[in-house]
């Protein structure tokens, strides 16, 4: 059952990477420097407190710049690389010392999941700034912190919680896309 737990811990910090690459970043490191949880070996340097300074400079800088349609774009296409890096790191780190999966699978599972829920929200974006003229990328953004932040908690504290927040999630985005999509073909204008 430790084996599942830790599983579910990693995907959801993983997940939770993929809408804001720093927030699970800093709540995990926060939350081992006051002692509440324990990182996995050599992870722990994330609570020192001069990386958890750096990370928190750069979440603030993504918070702020997330919010502008022209700058989201650039951190959009930066995250396709910070982002499962985020993952790999958090799936690792959240692994602790009762996982027998071999940290390799952990750290794939940790790029993939990162890696499709950035590449979600990326696909998304362009099409509500579009929609709304960007005035709804604010909206989306602060949405996307927040479900960060969320999934980091519940994959602390509820795992399996986490996993299924994180599913849902990944249905949701599926079909926002595909409705989303739809729209934008029915809106283009024919050729001929």
């Amino acid at each position: 059952m430790g084996t599942l737990i830790a599983l579910a811990t990693s995907l959801g910090l993983s997940t939770a990477a993929g809408f804001n690459a720093f927030l699970p970043l800093l709540t995990i490191g926060i939350l081992a420097r006051f002692g509440w949880i324990e990182l996995a070996t050599p992870f722990g340097l994330l609570s020192h407190p001069l990386v958890l300074l750096i990370i928190a400079v750069l979440a603030i800088l993504d918070f702020i710049g997330d919010k502008v349609p022209a700058i989201d774009s650039a951190l959009h296409a930066a995250g396709m690389i910070i982002a499962p890096v985020a993952g790999a790191i958090l799936a690792l780190a959240g692994q602790g010392d009762i996982a027998t999966i071999h940290p390799l699978l952990i750290g794939i599972a940790g790029v993939v999941a990162a890696g499709s829920a950035h590449a979600a929200r990326t696909t998304i974006r362009p099409m509500v700034t579009t929609a709304t003229v960007g005035t709804a990328n604010p909206v989306v953004s602060l949405i996307e912190d927040a479900t960060a932040i969320l999934l980091s908690i519940l994959a602390i504290v509820a795992p399996i919680l986490a996993i299924i927040l994180a599913v849902v999630l990944g249905i949701v985005l599926f079909r926002v896309f595909r409705g989303a999509l739809r729209v934008w073909n029915e809106r283009k204008p024919s050729v001929g």
